[in-house]
């Protein structure tokens, strides 16, 4: 793509996988994909191999979009940020690849995590190195035209974006560790751990797109309430009969490793006695972890806890709205606040 390439459409469902035929509609969803798709070729060896089973076939690409579309929104041009896009998925892919390794999950976008094909001492390497290209990318964008003072800048955004996710799989574990049925830390975690790289992605297209202050800080807002619904969404996957695909692994995973994710919180906080005796019975670490699901199912349906959660995301999504009024009204913009509305029509 040459540097003087621009659009101002760029159509991406927030609920549906990316795939080939659509970003044929679209040259620079096409060049994104292609990018991403190649990424590892020049890397002929056992690491290139884990990066390519990693990153190829891809998921929904929504941080990179919104990279993408952030840069829009404050009137940039495209083809300086596209290499910052491509590094955002590196980044995000890379957290989802040691996630694995941590919730010792097998399966990821439906075919073995790296660590289950690969061996966890390797994927743990791929993770590191999907993490370093992440960097870069971001120095990439000097060659495509970005000014060296924003990739400074950008770099920054996404360097504290990454310290607070580490943050928030630390904060996870204690809450983890000690049962804590605190919400208030929960909505803390999980801003550390999903919103920082929403924040993150949309900083930072600001930033390479020459945004003022205003903008960048109104598109860190949206990023953070985004990621929070977003994250409040996915903990609702377990118990609205959809599927693993919905969200790339086991429907299992949280109560298999006795995670106190938003419904079971809001569970415990309506349950009466006999609630409150399962959903504590069902987090015993020796039971079976489809028969504890079952069992939280029950109390989660039985208390309401599905629609307060859906509740509680609908208010963050509607926050994240709210930041894009700092903006010049855009296409990009508009978009944007379909995403966040898409974001939380994922479960029904």
């Amino acid at each position: 793509m040459s540097a003087g390439i621009q659009s101002d459409v760029i159509d991406f469902p927030a609920n549906s996988a990316f795939s080939a035929e659509r970003a044929d509609e679209e040259p620079v969803m096409r060049e994104l994909y292609d990018r991403l798709s190649t990424r590892w070729d020049a890397e002929d060896s056992l690491l290139g191999d884990m990066c390519r089973h990693a990153q190829v076939p891809m998921g929904k690409l929504f941080r990179p979009v919104l990279l993408l579309e952030s840069a829009l929104a404050v009137g940039g041009d495209i083809a300086h940020v596209l290499p910052a896009a491509v590094g955002t998925e590196s980044g995000h892919v890379a957290s989802l690849v040691h996630d694995d390794i941590i919730d010792n999950d097998l399966m990821r976008r439906g075919r073995p995590a790296v660590h289950a094909k690969f061996g966890a001492d390797n994927a743990i390497v791929a993770g590191d190195a999907m993490l370093f290209d992440l960097f870069r990318c971001l120095a990439e964008c000097r060659q495509a035209g970005a000014q060296d003072s924003r990739i400074v800048s950008a770099l920054e955004v996404v360097a504290k974006a990454g310290l607070e996710l580490c943050r928030g799989q630390s904060l996870e574990y204690e809450i983890t560790q000690g049962s804590s049925r605190d919400v208030d830390r929960y909505i803390l975690m999980i801003k550390l751990k999903t919103g920082a790289l929403f924040r993150g992605a949309c900083q930072a297209g600001a930033l390479l797109g020459g945004g003022g202050r205003q903008e960048i800080e109104a598109l860190g807002t949206y990023g953070d309430e985004l990621g929070i619904a977003f994250q409040m969404c996915d903990d609702l996957f377990a118990y609205t009969g959809d599927d693993d695909t919905a969200i790339g692994k086991s429907l299992l995973s949280d109560i298999r490793n006795k995670r106190m994710t938003l419904p079971v919180l809001l569970a415990y906080q309506q349950a009466d006695r006999d609630g409150e005796r399962l959903l504590d019975a069902a987090f015993d670490p020796e039971l079976d972890p489809a028969e504890a699901l079952a069992m939280v199912g029950t109390v989660i349906r039985r208390t309401g806890a599905v629609e307060a959660s859906r509740a509680m995301a609908l208010r963050h999504a509607s926050a994240a709205e709210r930041a894009l009024d700092a903006l010049v009204p855009t296409p990009s913009r508009h978009r944007m606040a379909h995403h966040a509305r898409m974001a939380v029509s994922r479960v029904s």
